[in-house]
């Protein structure tokens, strides 16, 4: 019998569907958000047609109750949904871990006082702090964001935490010391680089949670105000109109989609990224 494995029988790692999936999901989003204003037939703030008229071919998802075109309308609300979205989640990962990557390294009272604040934070239900923050604040885009950034950062500074404190004792870091390395070079050379990965991950998964509290401050009137065409403020219209089905359909399946967009790449980085799924 031959002990010569044949090439045939090793096991190979299956085509991500679900990452190319998901990636051209979250692609046709951004690309329609960075391109709607050079295409788009109507205005998304103009009444083109009669006043709740259901799907045609001359409208395809319908109008509202002020006759403006739903699926125009839903194609807009990317641009504030991909655009705050983003940057809630770029500045919630900055913020927590570099205030998370200082309390690990450096320890004692400062890792105490930062970590104090994290616990303070996420003692709260995530949607009912920031619904507190951004009615404190006011209504609006900018306020429901900044919000979501106060849920959001203390996440991120747990995990990096973490990341940091279980890559400080490995030894190359110890061997590093011990050659005289500078607290900074510690830190942004030999700890910061391997701390990324579940950091990465995680902000994948929480574009889709992002999306969908952005989507409910808007719809509670504590985001977008009318007439602005984000999807949460026009699911809130057509549930005033409930008959009207198609006014929240458009933006319901928008948000559903993204939704399922982020967690596909989300899921299938973590699978490809994680150490023990190389491994089998």
């Amino acid at each position: 019998m031959s002990l010569v494995t044949p090439a045939s029988s090793i096991h190979q790692r299956p085509f991500p569907w679900s990452l190319t999936l998901g990636l051209g999901i979250v692609l046709f989003w951004v690309v329609v958000a960075a391109t709607i204003d050079l295409w788009a037939p109507h205005d998304p703030f103009a009444m083109v047609g009669q006043r709740l008229s259901p799907p045609s071919v001359s409208h395809w998802l319908g109008t509202d109750a002020l006759g403006r075109d739903v699926l125009i309308r839903t194609l807009y609300g990317a641009q504030y949904s991909v655009v705050m979205t983003a940057c809630v989640v770029i500045a919630a990962v900055v913020i927590g871990s570099a205030l998370g990557a200082l309390s690990g390294f450096l320890g004692g009272l400062a890792d105490s006082a930062i970590m104090r604040v994290v616990d303070v934070v996420l003692s709260f239900p995530p949607v009912l702090l920031a619904m507190a923050i951004s009615a404190s604040l006011g209504s609006g885009l900018q306020n429901a964001a900044i919000a979501m950034v106060v849920v959001w950062w203390p996440v991120y500074a747990r995990l990096m935490r973490g990341q940091v404190l279980e890559v400080k004792s490995r030894d190359h870091v110890e061997a590093a010391i011990a050659g005289g390395a500078s607290p900074g070079r510690l830190l942004f050379k030999h700890v910061l680089p391997l701390c990324w990965t579940p950091t990465m991950v995680n902000a994948t998964m929480d574009f889709s949670q992002v999306v969908l509290l952005a989507a409910s401050l808007s719809f509670i009137g504590l985001g977008a105000q009318p007439p602005t065409p984000e999807w949460g403020s026009m699911i809130s219209e057509g549930a005033a109109h409930f008959y009207s089905w198609w006014i929240a359909f458009g933006p319901g399946m928008a948000i559903l989609s993204m939704v399922l967009g982020f967690n596909f790449v989300g899921d299938s980085l973590r699978d490809i990224l994680d150490p023990r799924a190389q491994s089998q």
